[in-house]
């Protein structure tokens, strides 16, 4: 793996929340760090409410990982745009993220061990 990316079980459960429903909670969540930035919580895709998330045309490429694809989160009250992303075809040293989802933490949309 890159040494610059590390990616390990996150410890506890995790749940996800947009506008205050429950999109999904686990407990085989990943802990992604990447260089200096906070980490990042990816859910495996089976552990997440997806009627909840529509794609979006909206992509974005990086050098480590590959290209990532959007969703927006569909809530009762408000429509998060390109508020998760996923890397539906990660680079291999990241492959471990594949068939996961990540999310932006925003006014709305939480990330957090319970």
């Amino acid at each position: 793996m890159s040494k610059h990316i590390t990616i390990r079980p996150a410890t506890g459960t995790w749940v996800v929340r947009a506008g205050g429903a429950v999109l999904g909670e686990s407990a085989r969540a990943l802990e992604l760090s990447e260089g200096d930035y906070p980490y990042v919580i990816y859910f495996p895709r089976d552990d997440l409410g997806m009627a909840f998330l529509d794609r979006t045309d909206h992509s974005t490429h990086c050098p480590h990982k590959g290209d990532a694809s959007y969703f927006s989160i569909a809530a009762k009250s408000k429509t998060y745009e390109n508020a998760a992303w996923s890397y539906e075809d990660p680079k291999g040293d990241v492959a471990d993220i594949k068939d996961h989802i990540a999310f932006y933490v925003q006014d709305g949309v939480t990330v957090e061990q319970v």
